[in-house]
Order: C-alpha cells, then sequence, then structure tokens
C-alpha cells in the first residue's frame, strides 16, 4: 500500500480578507436580488431577457455568498462554480450589451460589464477565483 500524501488543512474561504469579499458578495446578493425583483414584478414585459439575467445574477450572487461564507471542502466546490458561471455571465452580457445593445433594452447587472456598479461585477469574479485558489488545500503539508 503506497504512502497516501499529506494535505496540510486548507484556510478557509471566510477567513482573514476572505470576510470582506463575502461582505462584497451578501451586498451584491441583497441588491441584484431587490433589483431583480422590481424589475420582475413591474417592467417583466419591458425586457424580460435582461430581467431574468438580473435574476440569474441574484441567485449565482447568493450561492457564491453563502458558500464563501460556509468555508468548508464540502462548500467549495459549490462556490467555484457558482463563480465562474458570474465570471462567464458578466463576460457574455458586458460584451453582448456593449456590441447588440438593442438586445438589452433595459441594463441588468451585468450589462457593459458591470458598469452601473463600477464595474464591481467584473472584478468580483476574479478576486473570488483567486481567493479560492489561494486558500486551497495544498499537499505536502
Amino acid at each position: 500500500m503506497g504512502a497516501q500524501p499529506v494535505t496540510a488543512p486548507a484556510r478557509g474561504t471566510n477567513s482573514g480578507p476572505g470576510r470582506v469579499l463575502v461582505a462584497v458578495y451578501a451586498v451584491f446578493a441583497v441588491s441584484a436580488s431587490a433589483r431583480a425583483g422590481v424589475q420582475l414584478a413591474t417592467h417583466y414585459t419591458e425586457a424580460p431577457l435582461a430581467y431574468l439575467l438580473s435574476a440569474l445574477a441574484a441567485v449565482v450572487y447568493i450561492v457564491a455568498t453563502i458558500t464563501l461564507a460556509r468555508g468548508t471542502a464540502r462548500a467549495r466546490p459549490w462556490a467555484t462554480a457558482a463563480i465562474v458561471i458570474e465570471l462567464v455571465g458578466v463576460l457574455t452580457v458586458g460584451t453582448l450589451s456593449v456590441f447588440d445593445a438593442e438586445a438589452f433594452p433595459r441594463a441588468t447587472v451585468w450589462s457593459v460589464y458591470g458598469i452601473g456598479y463600477g464595474f464591481v461585477p467584473l472584478v468580483l469574479p476574479v478576486l473570488g477565483l483567486l481567493w479560492l485558489r489561494r486558500t486551497r488545500p495544498r499537499a505536502g503539508g
């Protein structure tokens, strides 16, 4: 039987600077949820795609917030998936909203790479993925 590699315990995603990251995700979870809720309830027919994308963004931010806050090994893949979806979403919606503005007659959280939120939606998933990488378990502990 071969020796198993020793894995150093991972630093929790909810410790140190991760607490700030969780707080920012929480703010975006609340704001995107509120925005999507109002948009869907009052103006859905004006821009259904944009408003549904805002709702998707809200769900992604909620999942990222919860899983990063948990900081467990089990939550880690969920956090990674949510943040990758977030990054793909902001890059896709951002690019489409720049090159085909008619497809987005109303802004989403991710329109023009999050311009309405100071480009934080563009930077946040990059920081999230870097934090997940930094806090991952390492072999040889």
